[in-house]
């Protein structure tokens, strides 16, 4: 069957593609060994400190690593074999899993002092690993369907993420309530961690084989001097930056579970399963009802919407309320990784969009680990609520002044290519 034969209407038609299919069982496998182990981590180190400092700073362990790699993450993406390697990727995070449980395990039967310092030099692996293993797998998945089906597409990759983000967190924090600490949850990241990298070899991919370009300077930069020429783009993935960096409150949701609401690891894992849930259902209800019409007003009344629902959960100290905000949170967030991901991966030429992402890697990677770093210094010195409410108000305040910065972004109507790609000059 030729491309041109596909359906071509929005829904499930990108399952029909096989190699699709097999991204997004490694895609699960991933992202929920990554969430699960995240739930772990945060309760054990805060467990461990009883510093709302050192939440953030778990963040930032695993941010730093990005800004110093996402160059070479880029141009590696570009130049070498991306199913390989982010089969590499997946197994490097198998890897950081049973690092983890190495040091849960001493701690456990070799009674040694409790320390952050091995926790933190994982979580600096795993940061590493992140750095390439996002710009492979973003710019690998155009490759699997044809364009006619990749906004459809981009949700239900939104939405399975979203999947994993609901069962990762739930399932970490019961399995960390019901055996009495992290052993088991990083037992279990392990073993979904390594059937991701052997899912991700059986991929098979249809396209050619790109052309190599010649290693310079100018090449490296080219995915920074691409999204600076497209304002469109610049605006859209530069407020979702700001917005999440100011208005993230993941990072404190063990404060909130253990002193504010008052429960244990299973009210942690909820807490961090309810923005998934809002974000799965948005992007389903995407992937049948195509944003067709004033996509970017659209996705800036969402971004405002973030910051009120962060507010409202800042005030709450009911846990249904509390859940219902980040539901809310997390389904005007997806509006933003729909429309930013369309435009990002439609309007870039394939040989370069390892280093495009690479750039919105980054630029993903401080709202939300430097964001996790913001909030945890913000309620060390101020509290755990006017971090969270300030944080909100000053998401909504971005999006106004984004919204007059970015006249290109509000007056966005469609997510189809409007004009032709053009690739920055290479030497």
């Amino acid at each position: 069957m030729a491309t041109g034969d596909y359906p071509k209407a929005a829904g499930t038609a990108a399952f029909q593609f096989s190699g699709f299919r097999l991204y997004q069982i490694a895609r699960f496998c991933i992202v929920f060994c990554t969430e699960m182990q995240s739930v772990a981590v945060g309760w054990q180190v805060y467990d461990i400190t009883h510093r709302p400092l050192d939440l953030g700073l778990t963040g930032l362990a695993q941010f730093l690593p990005g800004v110093v790699l996402f160059l070479l993450a880029g141009h590696v993406a570009d130049r070498f074999n991306r199913k390989h390697l982010l089969t590499l990727c997946y197994a490097g995070f198998a890897l950081s899993s049973a690092m983890l449980l190495a040091v849960a395990l001493q701690f456990k039967y070799f009674h040694g002092a409790p320390s952050v310092t091995p926790i933190f030099i994982v979580l600096g692996l795993v940061g590493a690993v992140r750095s390439f293993s996002m710009p492979a797998s973003r710019a690998l998945l155009p490759q699997l369907v044809p364009e006619e089906q990749f906004q459809s597409a981009v949700a239900w990759n939104s939405s399975i993420f979203q999947f994993a983000t609901i069962l990762g967190p739930a399932m970490g924090g019961l399995l960390y309530a019901f055996f009495r600490g992290p052993v088991a949850v990083y037992a279990t990241a392990l073993l979904a961690g390594t059937i991701a990298a052997l899912t991700t070899l059986r991929i098979e991919l249809q396209s050619p084989p790109r052309p190599r370009e010649r290693f310079s300077l100018k090449t490296v930069f080219a995915g920074f001097h691409y999204i600076w020429s497209h304002k469109l783009v610049l605006g859209s993935i530069s407020l979702d930056l700001f917005a999440v960096l100011l208005g993230g409150a993941v990072a404190l949701l063990p404060v909130y579970a253990k002193e504010i609401l008052a429960t244990g690891p299973w009210g942690l894992g909820l807490l961090r399963s309810a923005p998934g849930i809002g974000a799965a259902t948005m992007a389903i209800l995407i992937a049948y009802k195509p944003i067709r019409r004033r996509a970017g007003a659209t996705m800036l009344w969402c971004v405002a919407g973030f910051g009120v629902f962060t507010m409202v959960f800042g005030f709450s100290r009911s846990i249904v309320l509390s859940m219902s905000s980040l539901v809310f949170v997390g389904a005007a967030d997806m509006v933003s990784v729909v429309v930013r991901g369309v435009l990002i991966q439609v309007e870039t030429p394939d040989e370069m969009r390892g280093r495009v992402n690479a750039v919105d890697m980054v630029f993903i990677g401080a709202s939300n680990e430097l964001g996790e770093f913001e909030s945890g210094l913000a309620a060390q010195y101020l509290g755990a609520v006017p971090a969270v409410v300030l944080g909100g108000l000053g998401a909504v305040i971005i999006t106004i002044l984004w919204a007059w910065m970015f006249p290109e972004l509000r007056r966005a109507d469609s997510l189809t290519r409007r004009t032709p790609v053009t690739i920055p000059d290479r030497v």
